[in-house]
């Protein structure tokens, strides 16, 4: 996908790129492969597959949200900084934090965000479930994208979501996931709310989208364990 077919695909989700975030786009393409040749951020480097399953593929959440309606994002295990980075350069209202277990993963995403002058947008280097315990429904949207299993992802996000607020999560095909997560969903105060399946344009892959409302406080205990924790972590 080049630059232009982004904008194109862009502007059939309702998304107008000003000549500004194509530059931070574009800019943010170029530190991604420099910083990918010091430390493991990613597979994906031809500019095309980044343009398309990296930045296409971060703006499709606008598919459930109206994103100029959300003041909070958190993006768990934010890795090399999608979708968080790109929804900061595209929504540069949002006051997104970016979550990490790898320290170094932490200070490449500070150093892109100094790099690309972003404000209101910060990389924090905490293990989720211990983040979650600290800053219970904190945020309008809790955001994750190819973490772990919905069932695990449940238990590090939901926790996070403010009352009337939603977690977004970004996965392939996951049909069976969805069903053996559904009871454990409903335990932290969570409803599923809407699953949008699509196809990436240019044959990119299939995505599937899940809208997670939260509908009641999420209890003290979660059933969640240091087992499922380390088997999550292999995955």
């Amino acid at each position: 996908m080049t630059k232009e077919e982004l904008s194109i695909e862009l502007e059939k989700l309702g998304i107008i790129l000003t000549e500004e975030q194509s530059r931070q786009l574009e800019k943010f393409y170029q530190i991604l492969i420099e910083e990918n040749e010091k430390i493991n951020l990613t597979r994906i480097t031809e500019k095309h597959e980044v343009y398309l399953k990296h930045f296409y593929d971060s703006l499709t959440l606008i598919k459930l949200i109206d994103f100029s309606q959300v003041e909070t994002v958190l993006d768990v295990g934010s890795g090399a900084g999608f979708p968080g980075i790109v929804l900061k350069i595209v929504f540069p209202h949002l006051k997104i934090t970016l979550l990490d277990a790898l320290k170094k993963r932490v200070n490449y995403l500070n150093k892109t965000i100094d790099l690309l002058n972003l404000k209101n947008i910060v990389a924090i280097h905490e293990r989720s479930e211990v983040y979650a315990h600290k800053n219970k429904e904190s945020f309008d949207i809790v955001t994750a994208r190819a973490v772990a299993n919905l069932k695990v992802l449940s238990e590090l996000t939901i926790p996070l979501v403010k009352l009337g607020g939603y977690f977004l999560a970004m996965k392939g095909n996951i049909e069976e996931e969805v069903k053996e997560a559904e009871e454990q969903i409903e335990i932290l105060g969570g409803k599923i709310v809407q699953i949008d399946e699509f196809a990436l344009p240019k044959e990119g892959g299939n995505r599937t989208l899940i809208k997670i409302e939260k509908m009641k406080t999420t209890p003290n205990q979660y059933p969640r364990t240091m087992d499922k924790i380390k088997k999550a972590k292999k995955k």
